[in-house]
């Protein structure tokens, strides 16, 4: 049995989200792009629940590591998925609805990951 650590997240859309971290899936596919998913399981109500899947393109982690010369790490893949899920969050007023849409891409990598201060 796995246990699993609910943290909980006060989003700009007035919503109060609970998630956890469900899975990674490494070299997956998404509108023709290759990247790495992160599944998270979110509830806004903590009765239902639903999957989020935000997906790490790789041209975002190219992209990254060209302006910083080093790769990202896996922790660092990590925090900027879940950097992606929180602006998910503040951004998306039906995120069940719109949740196939949350990528961390080339346009908000810097922005994302900025927030951590990386270097």
């Amino acid at each position: 049995m796995t246990i699993r650590r609910i943290k909980s997240y006060s989003a700009q859309t007035g919503y109060v989200y609970q998630y956890y971290f469900e899975e990674v899936r490494p070299r997956q596919q998404r509108g023709g792009r290759e990247g790495t998913e992160y599944i998270y399981i979110v509830s806004r109500d903590r009765k239902h629940t639903f999957p989020v899947p935000v997906f790490l393109r790789r041209d975002a982690g190219e992209r990254w590591a060209e302006s910083h010369g080093r790769p990202l790490n896996g922790t660092e893949e990590y925090a900027a998925a879940k950097m992606r899920l929180f602006a998910a969050f503040d951004e998306i007023p039906d995120l069940e609805a719109e949740r196939l849409s949350v990528e961390v891409t080339p346009e908000n990598v810097e922005e994302l990951l900025a927030q951590l201060d990386l270097d």
